[in-house]
């Protein structure tokens, strides 16, 4: 197995962490830059900076206005988050910089909990050239929630050009620098582009001391014509990896271990991000920074925008109720699914996170993990992947290390909406949830018994015996015990699809190729409300199932209508992918649902008599699970 290989050199010859400076010295440090431009043009400008009067030009990294113009960096990427800075790090102020040319005011404004706006600081510039201005603020009246953020404004007659626009603040004595981790498997275009967007801020990044790349595909990332130049416009910070498939777990961890592994470590913040995000640079420097000034160890948490929908927030932060395996649950305040460009409907203000929130877990699509979490928490679980993040996040919340999740530190991941809940991935989901629950929760038998058994009831009138199977089989292998995270969950993985691919459902087709069924014949039949009286129209759905009376034949179903109470009235529905690709065609079949039942509640039985056993053997098997030594023989190094 290749390891640690730089393109064009012997493994030996390439230069590791341990063996550079850890750290770095500078008077002070960025928090963060003002940028008037996304990285992609998918991106809108208005997420950077807004014109809300006249003409200007923004550039990535510069911005001109027209005389009588008004722009604003109260946005998502423009605001500073002080009320996170002041709640989490031992920062007392900040200063915003930038280099000025030609006549306009400038402003640094603030906000209040509510978005109440107010002006800290203000300066007049006439004709100047090339000057360097800097504005100041406390950060003394953001606890609760408000951030930062420069106004520009030119009058009739007058231009104005700013650029190298940074927030700094004070340095530590030491800078400690970030390593980021990127896992991909066969994502090898998808990869390459964040690495070329690494590459071209490299040298803005100056707290960017490593990139460690661990592929898992047979679709590798070497393959690709640019990757010869970027490990050369990278250097010696790259380290890519090949490695078998032992999912995002051990991926992700792969990073963790390689810089753990070296000397003088302590001065080190891992970076875990996902292959398939689109990237914006700067969370490098805003996580880093953060993380550099925090009070005590952190976990510094990137934000989700929507790839898809690229003006949407996924969550302003999240947290999981354990006991009923329910993750991605928005904190109270948290925007959520938000139009970031768009207005609250109930207060009519904008779209901004004021409140300060404290999550539970942060994903890793972008997550910082100081090496203390590390020393004192341990490595993640083998999972494979689904929850390794959360189980993480809250284990370390256990020894003194909680998550925040940064405000303005966001990159674009594939809306989660778009993914269809029944694929092979929702075992992982299903057993990780059940041991995280095990391992971080009072683990209530009765009321995880009651939730397992409502979800099968619905799987099951809604026609998805490949999700039932995918239930029962993911809840027989967490009674298994830790035995069943031994090879990292590969042979979990190669097992649910193998059971899966004997349900036809499981499958997807093209509406106008769908096996057995003319397109001309399937024609959408609407839902009706959700029930009133739940219960009752669960038994009455039970009943006419069972005895063959079914109010549709064959009909179609939009992915957002199709709930159990809506599906389990036809024979045979064909029902729209969530991914929008395609379609499903759910039959029904009373054998089917006949043994998945009794196969269900033998299950349930189980885990009642002997769950608690369980919850017992992956507590005692965590500290070995999570070490060094057991990763080492999973890499097999």
């Amino acid at each position: 197995m290749d390891t640690d290989v730089a393109v064009g050199r012997h493994p030996a010859a390439v230069s590791r962490p341990g063996q550079r400076k850890r750290s770095l010295t500078m008077t002070d440090l960025t928090a963060q830059r003002g940028l008037y431009a996304g990285p992609a043009p998918i991106v809108s400008k208005d997420l950077y900076a807004e014109v809300h009067r006249g003409s200007a030009i923004r550039d990535r990294a510069s911005l001109r206005l027209d005389p009588g113009t008004l722009v604003s960096g109260n946005t998502y990427f423009g605001r500073f988050p002080a009320s996170y800075w002041q709640r989490w790090t031992t920062v007392t102020e900040v200063s915003v910089e930038l280099v000025v040319t030609g006549t306009g005011l400038l402003s640094m404004g603030a906000s209040d909990v509510e978005g109440e706006p107010r002006v800290v600081a203000a300066e007049q510039v006439a004709d100047a050239k090339q000057a360097k201005v800097a504005l100041t603020a406390k950060l003394d009246k953001f606890y609760d929630g408000g951030a930062l953020w420069l106004d520009l404004e030119t009058e009739g007659g007058q231009t104005l050009r700013v650029e190298q626009v940074r927030w700094t603040v004070e340095a530590p004595e030491k800078i400690r620098p970030t390593a980021v981790t990127i896992c991909t498997m066969n994502r090898a275009d998808d990869c390459l582009k964040n690495l070329q967007a690494l590459a071209a801020d490299v040298s803005s990044l100056e707290t960017l001391d490593a990139i460690y790349v661990a592929d898992q595909g047979t679709d590798l990332v070497e393959s690709r014509d640019g990757f010869e130049q970027v490990a050369k416009d990278l250097a010696d910070k790259l380290h890519y990896i090949k490695q078998p498939n032992l999912g995002g777990a051990g991926g992700f961890t792969r990073g963790l271990f390689e810089v753990a592994g070296h000397t003088a470590t302590e001065h080190a913040n891992v970076l875990f991000m996902d292959d398939d995000v689109l990237l914006e640079p700067d969370l490098v420097i805003r996580m880093t920074a953060f993380s550099n000034r925090a009070a005590n160890p952190i976990i510094v948490g990137g934000q989700m925008l929507n790839l898809f929908h690229p003006n949407q927030l996924h969550v302003g932060a999240e947290y999981a109720r354990l006991n009923t395996l329910e993750p991605g649950q928005p904190v109270e305040h948290s925007l959520s699914t938000a139009d970031l460009l768009g207005v609250d409907e109930e207060t009519l203000k904008p779209n901004r996170q004021e409140r300060r929130l404290d999550a539970g877990y942060n994903g890793w699509w972008s997550c910082l993990i100081p090496y203390e979490v590390v020393q004192a928490t341990g490595y993640p679980l083998p999972f494979f992947f689904q929850w390794d993040d959360a189980e993480y996040s809250y284990r370390a919340r256990a020894h003194g290390f909680p998550t925040v999740t940064l405000p303005g530190a966001g990159v674009w991941h594939a809306d989660f909406h778009m993914k269809d809940w029944d694929e092979w991935h929702r075992y992982f989901n299903l057993r990780n949830s059940i041991i995280t629950a095990a391992l971080h929760s009072p683990f209530n038998l009765n009321l995880l018994s009651r939730v397992l058994l409502a979800q099968l009831v619905r799987y099951l009138l809604g026609m998805q015996y490949g999700l039932s199977a995918t239930l029962i089989k993911a809840v027989e292998d967490f009674l298994k015990g830790p035995e069943v995270l031994r090879d990292g969950g590969v042979e979990a993985m190669q097992e649910i699809r193998r059971i899966r691919d004997a349900y036809p459902e499981t499958k997807r087709y093209k509406a106008t190729d769908v096996p057995g069924i003319a397109s001309n014949d399937i024609g959408i039949i609407n839902s009706a409300p959700p029930p009133s009286r739940t219960l009752v129209v669960l038994l009455k759905r039970i009943l006419h199932q069972t005895t063959g009376r079914h109010r549709f034949g064959l009909g179609a179903v939009p992915a957002d209508e199709a709930h159990w109470w809506h599906t389990s009235l036809f024979s045979t529905v064909v029902v729209t992918d969530a991914s929008q690709e395609g379609v499903r065609v759910r039959s029904y079949d009373r054998a089917k649902t006949l043994d998945l039942a009794k196969r269900g509640i033998r299950m349930v039985q189980r885990l009642r008599r002997e769950g608690a056993a369980v919850q017992e053997r992956y507590q005692r098997a965590m500290p070995e699970l999570t070490s060094r030594e057991n990763w080492k023989r999973l890499y097999g190094l």
